[in-house]
C-alpha cells in the first residue's frame, strides 16, 4: 500500500513556491453528493426490497454487514462511477460512503470486496425471481395515483462477454460472444425489469413468456390500469400479437418489410419520390397510409400503418402494426411509436453511465444479480433527476452529468460529540440545486 506521507512528485512550482501535495488530508472524500443519494435510497428503500428477497444463511449473531448494508454500499458505489466491486477495498472507510449508511465517520469500516462477491454468488433462481418481482413492485410504488395508462418500451442490447460465462453465446452481427438482456422500461423512464439471456433473437414463445410473468407482476399492483406494449419488429411475433389481444394489452411495434406489405405503398412511393423532386428545396416529403394485411403466420389480418418518407437519398419506407383505435396514423407513427427511440437513452443510461455490462461472473445467477444491482442504481439516479427543477436542463440531464456536478463534489468531514460537520466548498456552482432536489427528496412516492 503507498504511503501516504510521500509527496506526490512531478508538480511544477507556482508563482515561485515548491508544492507539497500528499494523501494526508484525514477525513476528506470526492463524493460529497453520496449523502443526498442517501435520502434518495431511503425514501425508495431500493437495497432493503432486494435483500428481503435473499436468505441469510449466516449465523445472525456473527454478521457485521447485514445484506441490506451491502447492497445499498454497492448501489450507491455504482451510482457513483465505482462500477467495480475492488473499489471497495478503497471506499470502505471513505466518511461520506459511511454517513451514506448510517455510521459515523469514526465506526467500523464498510464491507470489503470479498463481501460483495459473495453477496454476487448468493441468490439461487427462486431468490432472482423474488428479486424481479420487487422491481416490479418499486416502479408500480413509485406512482403517487394508480395511472389510467402505461406504456411499456420493451428491448434488448447486446452485453460483449470475454471469459466462459454460463449463457454467453456467439453473435454473428456484432462477431462477439456475449449476452442479449431483455430490458423494460416505461415511458416516462422508469425501470422495470430486465433478464439475463444468451445473445441471440427471442423468439415468440420466450417473450411471450417473459410478458406473461410481467403482466402478472403488475396487475398485482394495477388490476384495472391499461396497458400499452412499444417494441421494435424483433417483437413483432405472432405469438406476441395473440398474446396482447388474449390479454387486453395495446400494442404498437415495428413491422419487418415484406412484399406483401410494398404491394400496397408502390404508388405512395412513386408518388412521395415525385413530389420531392418537383420541390427539393423545400425538404423531404414524409406521408402516410394504413391498411389491414397480415403475415401468413398471424391468426389474423391486423391494422398497419405505412410511413414512406423521399428525400435527397431515396425513398425510406417503415412499417408499425398496432390495435389502438387512434385513427390518425401520424400521431400514431409520430407522437406514440417514435417515443420508444427513448428507450434507447435509458438503455445507453443504464449501460453506460452506470456500466451495467459489467456482467464478468461465471454463474448466469450472479450476473443476473448485477443487472438487478445496476438497476437498482439507476432507481437512485432516477430519482435525484426527478428531483429537479421541471422544465430545467437537470430535468433530462445524463446520468454522468449529475454525478460529475452533483455527486463528485469534495468534502471535509468533522466529527464531533454531538454533530457531525460536512464542510463543502464554497465556490461549488450547484449549492442552490442541491438545497431544491433535498428538499424535493421526501416528496417522492414509495
Amino acid at each position: 500500500m503507498p504511503d501516504p506521507m510521500l509527496p506526490l512528485l512531478g508538480l511544477s512550482p507556482v508563482s515561485g513556491k515548491t508544492i507539497v501535495a500528499r494523501f494526508d488530508g484525514g477525513m476528506l472524500s470526492s463524493d460529497g453528493g453520496v449523502v443526498v443519494l442517501r435520502e434518495v435510497e431511503r425514501r425508495l428503500r431500493v437495497a432493503a426490497r432486494m435483500a428481503a428477497c435473499i436468505k441469510d444463511p449466516r449465523a445472525p449473531d456473527q454478521v457485521t454487514h447485514s445484506l441490506a448494508d451491502i447492497i445499498g454500499f454497492r448501489l450507491l458505489m455504482i451510482a457513483a462511477g465505482y462500477e467495480d466491486g475492488n473499489d471497495a477495498s478503497s471506499l470502505r472507510g471513505d466518511p461520506m460512503f459511511k454517513m451514506a449508511l448510517d455510521l459515523a465517520p469514526s465506526d467500523r469500516e464498510l464491507c470489503s470486496q470479498s463481501t460483495i462477491s459473495r453477496l454476487e454468488n448468493l441468490p439461487d433462481a427462486r431468490a432472482l425471481l423474488r428479486m424481479g418481482r420487487a422491481m416490479v413492485d418499486l416502479y408500480c410504488e413509485s406512482f403517487r395515483q394508480v395511472p389510467k395508462r402505461i406504456t411499456l418500451d420493451i428491448d434488448d442490447t447486446f452485453d460483449a462477454v470475454h471469459g466462459g460465462q454460463q449463457l454467453r453465446l456467439f453473435n454473428a452481427h456484432y462477431d462477439e460472444y456475449g449476452f442479449q438482456p431483455i430490458v423494460v422500461f416505461d415511458g416516462e423512464g422508469r425501470f422495470i425489469t430486465a433478464v439475463l439471456r444468451p445473445a441471440k433473437r427471442p423468439g415468440g414463445k420466450e417473450i411471450r413468456a417473459f410478458l406473461h410473468r410481467l403482466l402478472r407482476a403488475i396487475r398485482a399492483n394495477w388490476p384495472k390500469t391499461e396497458i400499452v406494449l412499444r417494441a421494435d419488429s424483433h417483437y413483432c411475433c405472432p405469438e406476441v400479437l395473440d398474446w396482447c389481444r388474449a390479454n387486453g394489452l395495446g400494442f404498437i411495434l415495428g413491422v419487418a418489410p415484406t412484399t406483401t406489405l410494398r404491394r400496397h405503398i408502390e404508388g405512395l412511393e412513386a408518388s412521395t419520390k415525385a413530389r420531392f423532386e418537383a420541390a427539393p428545396k423545400e425538404g423531404k416529403v414524409r406521408r402516410f397510409k394504413e391498411f389491414y394485411d397480415g403475415a401468413d403466420s398471424w391468426s389474423r389480418v391486423e391494422r398497419v400503418i405505412a410511413r414512406v418518407e423521399a428525400g435527397a437519398d431515396g425513398t425510406d419506407t417503415r412499417f408499425i402494426v398496432t390495435n389502438l383505435s387512434t385513427r390518425n396514423a401520424r400521431v400514431l407513427y409520430e407522437d406514440v411509436y417514435c417515443r420508444r427511440g427513448q428507450a434507447e437513452n435509458h438503455i445507453k443510461s443504464w449501460k453506460t453511465h452506470l456500466a451495467a455490462d459489467r456482467t464478468s461472473c461465471t454463474k448466469a445467477t450472479a450476473n443476473q444479480l448485477r443487472l438487478f444491482l445496476h438497476a437498482g442504481a439507476y432507481w437512485l439516479m432516477w430519482g435525484l433527476r426527478v428531483s429537479m427543477p421541471k422544465r430545467s436542463a437537470w430535468r433530462v440531464a445524463q446520468f454522468d452529468t449529475l454525478r460529475l456536478r452533483l455527486i463528485k463534489i469534495a468534502a471535509r468531514v468533522v466529527e464531533m460529540k454531538t454533530m457531525i460537520r460536512v464542510h463543502l466548498p464554497a465556490s461549488c456552482p450547484e449549492q442552490n440545486i442541491l438545497r431544491f432536489a433535498l428538499g424535493r427528496i421526501p416528496r417522492l412516492a414509495t
